[in-house]
């Protein structure tokens, strides 16, 4: 089912702290922030964030009712408070689900509603496929697959065309003769022994991105350089490796979720991660809802996102209330 929602005015849920934060050792010398909110006894939720490399943030818990849903947020390896930071020693989407599977267990959680955008979509898509007997349902933003096509949209020129004074400002820091392939090019910049070097090249890389994100963005030419350094390392690092899947292997896989519930929320106008990709998904899934939400982009703080989110999740609380009765 797809179609374009009208504008919701649902709030964010109040602010709260967490009930729970610990740095769980995961192997591999990597340590991950792990937080729960909420009811301790409610219905579990995973938030994953995107990026990769962007980290959670109290924001993000803000879309769930803290009576009935019990929030479980975590930073991926290498950004956020997980240590140690913008590594990429043994960082891969096998790594991730394998530390998602090492958090359910240690937390005694049978099954979860998957919370993701952008790659937290794609993150969610793989670990429900790999792991779909432990998931109750998916709620996705921005739907990003990790297909060539993608990358090739944002990196390769195809959104330049519509911000060609920003994608300038991305071109400017690499020499014309490496334009071909502008991942590869800030791979090199990213990876290099100067830790001062890699600083300046996460910051035109991160700025790219951000400019977009939002239907509303306004560039901004600073982030804490550590901040910037992890994300586009981590980023950079999965997209050189097609984000460690197959070609098209969220679509392919896709008959082993097909029995779960979803719902996507995606922007009309979103530049990161083009609305095909979640249409493309959606599109045969019967038990996925597809809402376009109108004069929207990508970021999930923009203000029709963030309503619609907040209404899909207090949907499935309030018939969650109906079936019991």
């Amino acid at each position: 089912m797809a179609g374009q929602i009208s504008t919701s005015q649902q709030r964010l849920h109040p602010a709260g702290d967490p009930f729970d934060s610990r740095l769980l050792d995961v192997g591999d010398g990597h340590r991950l922030y792990v937080e729960q909110y909420g009811n301790p006894k409610g219905r579990p939720v995973l938030v994953l964030h995107g990026g990769p490399g962007g980290g959670c943030s109290p924001y993000m818990r803000r879309f769930f009712d803290p009576a009935y849903y019990r929030v479980i947020l975590f930073d991926q390896r290498g950004c956020g408070r997980s240590r140690p930071a913008a590594s990429v020693e043994a960082n891969t989407t096998q790594h991730l689900i394998a530390d998602i599977c090492l958090i359910r267990q240690k937390l005694e959680i049978d099954k979860w509603i998957l919370f993701g955008g952008s790659w937290g979509a794609t993150l969610a898509l793989a670990y429900a496929q790999a792991h779909p007997e432990h998931a109750s349902g998916l709620v996705l933003r921005g739907v990003f697959l990790a297909r060539q096509s993608e990358l090739d949209w944002f990196y390769g020129g195809g959104a330049g065309r519509f911000f060609p004074d920003l994608w300038a400002q991305f071109l400017d820091p690499i020499p014309e003769s490496e334009h071909d392939d502008l991942i590869a090019a800030y791979h090199r910049r990213l990876f290099s022994e100067d830790t001062g070097r890699q600083a300046r090249f996460a910051l035109p890389w991160l700025m790219w991105e951000n400019a977009l994100a939002g239907l509303q963005s306004s560039p901004s030419s600073s982030a804490p350089s550590e901040y910037a350094r992890a994300f586009a390392r981590l980023e950079n690092h999965y997209f050189t490796n097609g984000c460690f899947l197959e070609e098209s292997q969220l679509l392919r896989d896709r008959h082993r979720i097909e029995h779960l519930p979803a719902v996507i929320v995606q922007g009309r106008y979103d530049m990161v991660c083009p609305p095909v990709s979640a249409y493309e998904l959606a599109d045969g899934w019967t038990r996925c809802e597809l809402n376009f939400v109108p004069a929207s982009g990508h970021a999930l703080s923009e203000p029709r996102i963030a309503a619609e989110l907040v209404r899909v999740m207090d949907m499935i609380r309030d018939n969650d209330h109906q079936r019991a009765g």
